[in-house]
């Protein structure tokens, strides 16, 4: 039966409200602090259900001069899914999710993200130690707290993609490599779609929050047909208005996107140049050894016209120092970063420009009369 699961790929992940609720408020008690935690659930014909979660514990840093590391806390609580006291604490606690008869397959972790910022090394490093040694079938949760602060939940499920899992496993991210693999930057996540799942109980109180609590007591239906004909009565209770949708002002997310969008680019220039500086030093490098071999076959030429015992021509070998190339990993995490960036702009400017065209003829008056 497990092996049949394993067949069916995954397709979709279903999150329970329980689960959405206790992330966001893991993620926004840390915040601007990375959180980290684990999910637990089980894997039903192709669909990931997370019935729960728990936060990974903290470790506290010893104050520098009466001040805190924000980035070193960070770094250690983007780290924390992977570390060894975390792995006991997240096996003890499916043990006793066990006892007690609750869902306790380990299906992914979590993470927090600030204005889009999830695509790092850590994060690679997480979802493939999850994938290649917990259980293959894992998903890192990712919930963006300060989108979700303006009131736009943002929360994705990602997993690394199978022809990345093989490249990360072989540690080569070569030029070469990369173009026998055809391995992009957009083949490195793959993004599943995710639904937030409410019991019976709960969407029946959701149901009701839009309807304006009644002052009298109501009559008890006496038929089946009284019964729907107060459902059909509430169908047109009106929803709380919501006038924000109105504001006419410019998200200031978008100035802080495209701000973190050139930061990126510059990134990428400056990895490109390091590039550069490589290829510049290789040549180099292989015109002297090519000057050397060819100086050598020389000598062998008249050694053997004299009768004498050829010179080795692999020496070159101990002479010279080919540079090393340059990580491409890096590069490709940064290049799916600016796509990220990239899509987070188009969102934004797409909501402004759409209530732009809206009032058009109020802001340039000579527009109507034309």
């Amino acid at each position: 039966m497990a092996d049949l699961q394993r067949e069916i790929p995954l397709r979709a992940v279903q999150v329970e409200a329980l689960v959405v609720m206790k992330v966001i408020k893991h993620c926004s008690q840390t915040f601007p602090t990375t959180a980290t935690g684990f999910l637990v659930g089980m894997d039903v014909q192709g669909v990931l259900q997370t019935t729960n979660s728990f936060p990974f514990p903290t470790t506290d840093l010893p104050a520098t001069d009466g001040h805190h590391d924000n980035n070193a806390a960070s770094n250690l609580a983007a780290a924390a899914p992977r570390a060894k006291v975390n792995a006991a604490y997240q096996t003890e606690m499916i043990r006793n999710l066990r006892e007690v008869n609750i869902d306790a397959n380990n299906v992914g972790w979590y993470t927090s993200a600030n204005m889009g910022n999830f695509v790092t090394l850590n994060m690679i490093e997480n979802q493939y130690y999850y994938q290649k040694d917990l259980n293959e079938r894992t998903v890192a949760l990712v919930h963006d707290v300060s989108r979700s602060s303006q009131g736009s939940l943002s929360l994705r499920a990602f997993r690394l993609s199978q022809p990345f899992m093989t490249a990360y496993k072989e540690g080569k991210f070569t030029t070469e490599s990369l173009q026998k693999s055809s391995l992009r930057y957009q083949d490195i996540l793959v993004e599943l779609p995710l639904q937030i799942h409410n019991s019976h109980l709960l969407t029946s109180f959701l149901h009701q929050i839009p309807i304006k609590p009644l002052t009298t007591e109501l009559p008890f239906p006496t038929d089946l047909a009284s019964i729907s004909a107060a459902g059909q009565s509430n169908q047109g209770a009106p929803l709380y208005p919501n006038f924000d949708s109105l504001d006419l002002s410019i998200d200031p997310f978008l100035e802080k996107t495209c701000d973190l969008l050139l930061e990126s680019i510059e990134t990428h220039h400056t990895e490109l140049n390091n590039y550069q500086y490589y290829q510049r030093q290789l040549g180099r490098e292989q015109a002297k050894i090519t000057a050397w071999q060819q100086k050598r076959k020389a000598e062998n030429t008249s050694r053997a016209l004299t009768k004498q015992s050829p010179l080795p021509e692999d020496e070159w070998t101990k002479l010279f120092k080919l540079p090393q190339e340059p990580n491409r990993l890096e590069v490709m995490l940064n290049s799916r970063q600016v796509e990220q960036y990239a899509r987070q702009v188009d969102g934004f400017t797409a909501a402004v420009t759409s209530k732009m065209f809206a009032v058009r003829t109020n802001l340039l008056p000579g527009e109507s009369e034309s």
